[in-house]
């Protein structure tokens, strides 16, 4: 078996397998409320408010796990189940969008890093595959083909390792907001700590997949001579 195939089916598993656990984390957090029976909507708009950030709008938009913040429109975007929940997930999830906003305010680096890099990562993922698979096609002939396909997918490794920092962080001023607001207290702090922390894991196991998959076409163009 191809050893790329190894990596891809070890590390679909380990997707697999955190996102059912995160599932699984989120559905067992909707039914403990949050102090104050706030909804995701009010989290957001509360933390928003009490961190400073006046030009963000917060927005319910459709979709399963589709909560994001926009830097472009300043809006931070919740999916309906977070945007009406009254629960710790939606809390923490709404916190943690939030978190992205704050970072924006303040030009937290590793996102100021990560928002020049979207326009070269749009367009290198838009190429890298048929780059590549040209690339491996023509190694004997024409390594530098590969070569190129290397760098561009190097691209969207570097984009997925800066990515975790700013998720941390972004859980990071959630978490300690949600505990200074009042929202949780040390019981609920350690179930909103948990749902981020399997959130922050699919983002680690992205990161680590890219890295392995990029040494691979390395160990390809590296043995073009053999």
């Amino acid at each position: 078996m191809p050893l790329i195939w190894v990596i891809f089916g070890v590390f679909m598993l380990l997707s697999w397998l955190i996102s059912s656990q995160l599932k699984s984390r989120f559905k067992a957090y909707s039914k403990i409320p949050t102090n104050g029976n706030l909804s995701g909507k009010e989290v957001a708009e509360k933390m928003l408010y009490e961190t400073g950030v006046t030009n963000v709008r917060v927005l319910s938009v459709p979709g399963q796990l589709t909560d994001h913040y926009d830097p472009t429109k300043r809006t931070v975007n919740l999916s309906p189940e977070v945007y009406n929940g009254r629960h710790i997930a939606a809390a923490a999830v709404a916190a943690h969008e939030c978190g992205h906003a704050v970072q924006h305010a303040h030009a937290y680096a590793f996102l100021q890093l990560r928002s020049k890099l979207v326009p070269v990562v749009s367009f290198a993922s838009k190429w890298v595959q048929w780059v590549l698979l040209a690339g491996i096609l023509m190694v004997q002939s024409f390594p530098q083909l590969l070569l190129g396909g290397i760098i561009l997918f190097a691209t969207t490794t570097l984009f997925s390792f800066v990515t975790l920092p700013v998720e941390i962080n972004a859980s990071s001023r959630a978490l300690a907001w949600l505990s200074n607001a009042g929202i949780t207290d040390s019981y609920l702090h350690s179930k909103a700590k948990n749902a981020l922390s399997w959130a922050a894991y699919t983002y680690v196991v992205a990161a680590l997949a890219s890295l392995a998959t990029l040494l691979y076409y390395i160990m390809i163009y590296m043995g073009r001579r053999n």
